[in-house]
């Protein structure tokens, strides 16, 4: 019998996974240290959104195995897999707050769901993780009273509230301005310490991510391209990683998608 290995949270085993004839995981290893920051990057389309609903058990490893605190979550039936969720924090891309709800009540949400604590304590809790976040002021305001970096801090409150072991953060960059950008990356590092979780971070955004990362992974074509800390990365001498931390456009992944001679298109053969 093989021990887990306790210094991992999380832990992927020759996994693979695909839609139908579509192969989007192939045979990759790579494991989520304990109290650490994961940064999950790679090309689009590379698998990386697909790893996080797969540690949510959202879906299931066709081959391999993937464990979440030692155990299989492929294997889990429905109530293994719920307290396995609670356990389990997530930062959708866009906030995905209640939009009839004021910022208190989408924070509340899941303590009223699935606790039993009383109305007192669960105000306590709802303005301690507001604070956390910077926006104990705004918690009677609604959705559409705040901005979309604020709204995106709000929705981190409620992924909190239960005080999970890991959080997953899918694109917590996105569509935010340069300030809002780096409180949010900020705010990510600071709450994986202080509150000792381990977090999984995909983005594509290199340089704020390499800030606050301890360990990163870059999925291309299937695979686990490379994984290293940020500096190892930033040094390699692999092309396609070489390509994706500088951003040129130049490398093994093409600009131009495939396409006949450009001389058959104006050749004046009409198609």
């Amino acid at each position: 019998m093989t021990l887990p290995n306790t210094s991992l949270l999380v832990e992927l085993k020759s996994l693979s996974f695909g839609y139908g004839d579509r192969v989007i995981l192939n045979d990759i290893s790579f494991g989520i240290p304990r109290g650490k920051v994961t940064a999950l990057m790679g090309v689009s389309g590379g698998g990386k959104t697909t790893v996080l609903r797969m540690i949510g058990g959202q879906y299931t490893a066709q081959k391999g195995q993937l464990t979440f605190d030692g155990q299989d979550v492929g294997q889990m039936n429905t109530e293994q897999l719920y307290a396995a969720r609670r356990r389990m924090g997530m930062l959708f891309q866009f906030g995905a707050l209640f939009t009839d709800m004021n910022v208190f009540d989408n924070v509340a949400f899941p303590l009223r769901e699935h606790t039993k604590m009383s109305e007192s304590m669960v105000r306590d809790i709802v303005l301690m993780k507001l604070d956390a976040v910077g926006l104990r002021g705004a918690r009677n305001l609604m959705p559409s009273e705040i901005s979309g970096g604020m709204g995106r801090r709000v929705a981190l409150a409620r992924a909190i509230a239960l005080d999970p072991d890991l959080m997953m953060y899918d694109e917590p960059f996105a569509g935010l301005d340069p300030i809002s950008l780096g409180t949010a990356a900020r705010l990510i590092r600071r709450l994986n310490d202080s509150l000792g979780i381990t977090s999984v971070v995909v983005s594509h955004d290199v340089d704020e991510t390499f800030q606050i990362a301890d360990h990163v992974v870059v999925l291309a074509n299937g695979k686990v391209a490379a994984q290293g800390t940020p500096e190892s990365l930033r040094q390699t001498s692999d092309p396609l990683v070489h390509q994706f931390v500088n951003g040129l456009s130049d490398g093994p992944v093409h600009f131009h998608y495939p396409a006949t001679a450009i001389a058959e298109d104006f050749g004046g053969v009409s198609q």
